[in-house]
């Protein structure tokens, strides 16, 4: 593959990556595709995880070569936890630190510094630590004390920049990447009982308010007279599962409305859908989309982060205003009533994402910063 080519000269390369949670999410699944594609390079990659987490994370990635180790919190600012971290990276003989959000990009920037370790921060989206002035301070300090911060999209660097008070310059802008292979056949109509009659509009995501899933229900309320065989399948899992099935229910539609849970046949979910809806009113740079793009699903999706970039402004999908269920359903309408037209912006999806959205692309960005990052410094390597 042609990473594994260019990465080559980072054989040997020990590299630990901590992040704060082990649930599947957007993070932890970058995390998984990036770790996997490094070891396949020749890399070692050590992930530090919390203890007694979900083990998603170790899961995923069994029998790539990766090494796991558990850190403990046991009050929200650890000496401890600080402190094991340095004697971990130093143990490991680390070359690269590399954390993932907010909480352990604080622990590991002030490891990697006592270690001797250069340290790249990547934020994803999230932006809890915003609310409050200690955490962005906190933040703010980890990454004078960090070789890069790299946000997921261009409007993260803007969001990054405002709230850590740093130049946008100071931050480089790393676009996701997935590995995907398209399922050739779903099995996922037939477990919903449905007929090839029927339309099907698919979402993945966790089932938290700013995923916006309310306002696909709502859109699905305004074209139930006219699809009365429209049907919508959510694939995640969250703590608007019981809000959304009874808002399903409420208007009548819950037959129309299936919640998935947690799945891992992404493919095989998207290879069913008609139409693929991202109705997030917040995102930096969602992989699902990433996903659909690469299925080559006719796609509606919220004109929020870094999706307009992903979908070329339009040309390779249906873009919408956040938090519209009535753009929403008109989106919607409208590649459903014009198959043609939605397979040939499913086409273009799928051509984009594999010009711009490999995961090789992104590793490969992220090994020349870990290389421009060991040449200011000692090569730690194995």
């Amino acid at each position: 593959m042609e990473v594994r080519d260019d990465s080559s000269r980072l054989r040997g390369l020990r590299i630990v990556h901590l992040i704060e949670t082990d649930a599947p999410g957007g993070a932890e699944r970058m995390l998984v595709h990036m770790i996997t594609e490094l070891e396949a390079a020749g890399c070692h990659n050590v992930v530090v995880l919390p203890r007694g987490g979900e083990g998603w994370i170790s899961g995923q990635l069994a029998g790539t070569g990766a090494t796991t180790e558990y850190f403990e919190l046991d009050r929200p600012v650890s000496p401890d936890c600080a402190r094991w971290l340095v004697s971990l990276f130093r143990r490991q003989r680390i070359a690269i630190a590399h954390s993932h959000e907010f909480m352990m990009a604080v622990y590991g920037a002030w490891a990697a510094w006592r270690a001797g370790v250069p340290h790249v921060v990547t934020m994803h989206g999230g932006r809890y630590y915003a609310g409050r002035l200690r955490r962005r301070l906190a933040l703010r300090a980890a990454v004078a004390m960090s070789g890069r911060l790299v946000a997921v999209s261009q409007p993260l660097v803007s969001q990054l920049s405002h709230d850590l008070w740093i130049r946008p310059t100071r931050i480089t802008t790393i676009a996701n990447g997935v590995r995907f292979t398209p399922a050739v056949r779903s099995t996922l109509r037939g477990e919903l009982a449905l007929s090839d009659a029927d339309h099907l509009v698919v979402a993945v995501g966790n089932l938290y308010p700013v995923k916006g899933h309310t306002h696909l229900l709502e859109a699905l309320a305004q074209l139930a007279s006219t699809y009365p065989q429209l049907h919508v399948a959510i694939a995640g899992r969250g703590e608007l599962a019981g809000a959304l099935k009874r808002q399903a229910a409420d208007s009548g539609l819950a037959a129309r409305v299936h919640f998935l849970g947690l799945r891992q046949d992404i493919a095989n979910i998207l290879a069913a859908a008609d139409v693929f809806v991202l109705p997030s009113l917040s995102e930096g740079l969602p992989l699902a989309l990433l996903e659909a793009m690469f299925a080559a699903r006719p796609i509606v999706a919220t004109a929020v982060g870094d999706v307009p970039v992903a979908l070329a402004g339009g040309a390779a999908g249906q873009l919408v205003p956040p938090g519209d269920p009535t753009a929403l359903a008109r989106a919607i309408d409208r590649l459903l009533a014009q198959p043609f037209e939605a397979q040939q912006l499913g086409h273009r999806a799928q051509v984009r994402a594999t010009a711009e959205y490999g995961i090789e692309r992104t590793v490969q960005r992220y090994a020349a910063l870990y290389e421009r990052l060991l040449a200011n410094g000692a090569d730690a390597r194995a």
